[in-house]
């Protein structure tokens, strides 16, 4: 009797040990699906936030890069002349005398803008920067001679001169050529109309005075 017994107790024995092996299995198998899932979604969150990230931040310094105008026109202090406009570059800056009002007589047919480059903003800026010592409500636009947006003060259309070599000159102060006088411009956008006789003046050259349309610049 104590037999039968013992050989029905070893084999519910070892059906319980088969069914607690597959159930550990089933376990093993659900868990390791959980992780992969829940590791490829932190992997997928990660990505989409650095992504959204890049994205926000392209805008941002595109519109830092088209905040500048490109052109900044101050005030300096030049030899014999006082203070007067120049460039981002320090280039003295000249206007015509028959541009008042902001008519346009140097062109590029009549060779003008070789000798007197005029100063244009670059393509999408809409205003010249007022830099030290500069009205900013002064300061305009109007069509240059070239057909660019050609920056004005006090209505003046501004040119610098292809004789100045290096930033502090003005040796085109006061030279007549291509139907007027090019002269410098003080802070409060007048002409000054004094001639100089330092190194800053185009004293040692012969340029025409003719009124005419033509060159006759020198330099």
């Amino acid at each position: 009797m104590s037999i039968t017994v013992r050989a029905h107790s070893a084999a519910s024995t070892r059906r319980l040990l088969g069914i607690g092996v597959i159930f550990g299995a089933t376990v093993v198998v659900a868990a390791c699906g959980s992780s992969g899932s829940t590791s490829s979604g932190s992997s997928g969150s990660a990505a989409g936030g650095a992504s959204s990230s890049s994205s926000s931040s392209s805008p941002s310094a595109a519109s830092n890069a088209g905040s500048s105008s490109g052109v900044t026109v101050s005030a300096k202090s030049v030899s014999g002349l006082g203070t007067v406009l120049v460039n981002q570059k320090g280039q003295t800056l000249y206007m015509l005398t028959t541009e008042k009002g902001g008519k346009i007589t140097c062109t590029a047919s009549s060779g003008c803008l070789h000798a007197w480059p005029e100063i244009d903003l670059p393509s999408g800026a809409k205003a010249a920067t007022a830099g030290s010592g500069v009205k900013s409500s002064l300061l305009g636009t109007v069509k240059g001679g070239a057909g660019k947006t050609e920056v004005t003060y006090n209505g003046w259309p501004l040119y610098t001169f292809i004789g100045d070599s290096s930033a502090g000159q003005a040796k085109g102060q006061a030279l007549t050529n291509f139907g007027g006088t090019w002269y410098v411009l003080n802070t409060a956008g007048d002409p000054v109309t004094a001639k100089v006789t330092s190194s800053t003046s185009n004293s040692s050259s012969s340029p025409s005075t003719g009124s005419g349309g033509g060159g006759g610049y020198g330099y």
